[in-house]
């Protein structure tokens, strides 16, 4: 599946009573959220850092893997709550053989 043939949430101006998506559940969203503001915590120190011409370059590369690891993270936040909210469903909803498309493509980002 393309991910504009995804289910998705219905947009604005769109019909509400015809969402074309499950949305993602308050707790992923708000776990996912919070390790990306830790990720830009640490990529504004990495910019700070850089201008100062005095910075240890390891200092750099250590706070560019926090970045990776925060990012990482809220990735793994999302995944699960995917996996929690749709994929354990599908089979009730009927439309496994979509989610499994769908999951193979989400796993390419992971």
């Amino acid at each position: 599946m393309k991910p504009s043939a995804l289910p998705i949430q219905a947009s604005e101006g769109a019909n509400p009573s015809t969402p074309r998506h499950l949305c993602m559940p308050e707790d992923s969203r708000k776990r996912a959220a919070r390790r990306l503001k830790i990720a830009r915590g640490h990529l504004d120190s990495i910019v700070t850092m850089l201008d100062n011409p005095a910075v240890y370059c390891v200092d750099v590369l250590r706070q560019i893997k926090a970045v990776q690891g925060a990012l990482s993270g809220a990735g793994e936040v999302v995944l699960r709550g995917h996996l929690e909210a749709h994929v354990t469903t599908a089979h009730e909803r009927g439309d496994s053989i979509e989610l499994i498309e769908e999951l193979m493509e989400a796993l390419k980002y992971t």
